[in-house]
């Protein structure tokens, strides 16, 4: 077994969250008459914390962000949740490696990661999950990530990262792990997937 750890990042890699998360942010630009995101705004908004998002959304346009907060209290964010799709190959690779291999999940969701698990049942995949909640920066910041290694009392060689943005790459490089880039070749790492499942010959 060449690693002990496995860490997830959610979307992008667990979850197929693209059109749900663009949607999720347009409802929220036409509620403040904004116009809908431009690729480059999306690209920012899908791999950053919700509340780097916003506020990268809406400051250019001098929203207060008491209406901003306010508006956000009020959104159900379950109807954008059951429009999330789940990696097919996410559980059954879980159940080829785990034990002996444990697994973590470092993502940039805040307070909707819970309703994430609950809705799919993932509390028994993963033996620990941090969000942007559970640390003062989040990606890129490697706080995530060293916490993991920390709750698991592991050596940094023996951790492996998969992600799918500049992001995840940088939280690797700088957390000094071993980074899966996921369906981006363009991203710098020590190992390029297309499939989850290929995993099993990287960990194994």
């Amino acid at each position: 077994m060449k690693y002990d750890v496995i860490i997830f990042d959610c979307d992008g890699v667990m979850f197929d969250t693209r059109w749900v998360n663009r949607l999720y942010y347009n409802h929220m630009l036409a509620h403040f008459n904004l116009p809908e995101m431009t690729d480059e705004q999306f690209e920012y908004s899908h791999s950053h914390s919700a509340a780097d998002a916003v506020r990268y959304l809406c400051e250019p346009h001098n929203i207060p962000d008491e209406d901003v907060l306010d508006y956000l209290r009020n959104v159900n964010y379950a109807e954008y949740i059951k429009h999330m799709t789940i990696n097919p190959e996410l559980k059954p690779l879980i159940d080829k490696i785990r034990p002996p291999c444990r697994t973590a999940v470092a993502t940039n969701r805040s307070d909707t990661m819970p309703k994430v698990v609950d809705m799919f049942t993932l509390a028994p995949y993963f033996d620990k999950i941090m969000t942007a909640l559970d640390v003062k920066y989040p990606k890129p910041d490697p706080a995530m990530i060293l916490d993991i290694i920390s709750h698991f009392h592991v050596e940094k060689d023996r951790v492996l990262y998969i992600g799918d943005t500049k992001v995840d790459e940088q939280a690797s490089m700088r957390g000094e792990i071993s980074f899966v880039a996921f369906q981006d070749q363009s991203l710098q790492a020590d190992y390029h997937i297309n499939a989850l499942s290929q995993l099993e010959a990287i960990i194994l």
